[in-house]
């Protein structure tokens, strides 16, 4: 194991000593900020260039492209996008657009074919991505086609998701971006081997970073969440690790409230009596439950500040190995995802909306990140750094 990451028991130990003492981790000092972090085009134009440009980010867990030819289409903030799983098994990540005129080539939001088939003139296109066919092609003229076919993006599969940078001239080591500590981390998760019970999009009129912050943020449960999440998390509560790039943090249930006064025993498995969360830099939150995960992701609008994309997704032990038989299963991450998705609804996004309608303010003034805003704190700081 990797020195510098410390065992689970002992940061839910932190968790308790916080608790007891009414304290949590904190960053060095206050942060202040302005609205134009999350108004300004230019700062968003420098995000999706230098950001989201040049680092992997997550855009799919791969059992959701389960066989050769299934394919999803998405908009990521600098392109139109085709993923598909290929016939040896790998994914590659197409611009959804044709070489011949630039019609869409796909309108599916995924599917499965055999091949990509423009609806405007026919050209039509392997799933590497070659250009296999043009129509008429003896009064069309001669090309070189191999020079044609569809713009690739870098794409790889790792831990169970599939990651894109979104720059057809950048490279793309997911390994190396995550750094020793996350990429052992998420190895020793076994993502790979649950499966994505449900995945919904939602588009929304809310900076791609004040969604991010609000998923990072253990401030503000017992507000916002008076009586959802807050009966079951304990607020103001975090023990943190700083990655640099990424971060891990446990947030305590009030079912660990059981040892405040007895400590738990040397050996006892303190897991079930948590939320470990990760962000993965730039736009991924991960959650990992006692025995499934969630997964959030934020893309910025492809030109306005005030727009993004939030994903989400259940990823689950598939019911072969979850000891329940399939109507089971599916009832209980059906009630899982149905409860998700109420609290997403009903609290988030309505205070996020009005978030960002009042950074619009013309005199909005300035505004603070706390230094119990640990994660937060590293989010924005490793955001400067990619953009400076």
């Amino acid at each position: 194991m990797t020195q510098s990451l410390v065992p689970k028991n002992e940061r839910i130990r932190r968790t308790l000593d916080h608790l007891r003492h009414d304290t949590t981790d904190e960053f060095d000092a206050v942060r202040p900020f302005g609205p134009e972090e999350f108004t300004d085009p230019e700062i968003a134009r420098a995000e999706r260039d230098r950001v989201f440009g040049r680092v992997p980010s997550i855009v799919a867990h791969g059992g959701e492209l389960p066989k050769p030819g299934d394919f999803m289409t998405l908009r990521t903030p600098r392109n139109q996008v085709i993923i598909v799983r290929q016939r040896d098994g790998s994914v590659k990540t197409f611009v959804n657009l044709c070489r011949h005129r630039g019609a869409l080539l796909e309108d599916r939001e995924k599917g499965r074919c055999r091949l990509f088939s423009c609806g405007y003139h026919r050209w039509s296109y392997d799933l590497d991505g070659s250009l296999r066919a043009i129509t008429r092609d003896g009064t069309f003229g001669e090309i070189d086609r191999s020079e044609h076919g569809l713009i690739e993006l870098p794409t790889e599969e790792r831990h169970g998701f599939v990651w894109v940078v979104d720059d057809a001239g950048a490279r793309i080591d997911v390994a190396s971006w995550l750094g020793p500590e996350m990429d052992e981390i998420l190895g020793g998760h076994g993502i790979e081997g649950h499966v994505c019970f449900r995945a919904e999009g939602f588009d929304e009129p809310v900076n791609w970073k004040i969604m991010q912050d609000a998923f990072l943020d253990g401030y503000h449960i017992q507000y916002a969440h008076p009586n959802t999440a807050a009966k079951h998390i304990h607020t103001n509560v975090m023990a943190v690790e700083d990655f640099g790039r990424h971060a891990r943090f446990i947030a305590p249930r009030k079912t660990i409230d059981r040892f405040l006064e007895e400590p738990p025993a040397a050996d006892e498995d303190l897991s079930k009596y948590v939320t470990e969360t990760h962000f993965l830099l730039p736009n991924s939150t991960l959650l990992r439950q006692p025995d499934h995960f969630q997964l959030l992701t934020f893309r910025p609008h492809p030109s306005e500040p005030g727009r993004c994309r939030m994903e989400m997704r259940l990823i689950v032990p598939p019911v072969e190995t979850s000891g329940l038989d399939e109507d089971r299963w599916n009832h209980l991450w059906e009630k899982n995802w149905k409860i998700l998705i109420a609290v997403l609804h009903r609290e988030d996004f309505p205070l996020l909306r009005g978030s960002q309608a009042g950074m619009a303010s013309a005199s909005a003034g300035g505004m603070l990140l706390g230094r119990n805003e640990v994660v937060n704190q590293i989010f924005h700081r490793e955001l400067r750094r990619l953009t400076s």
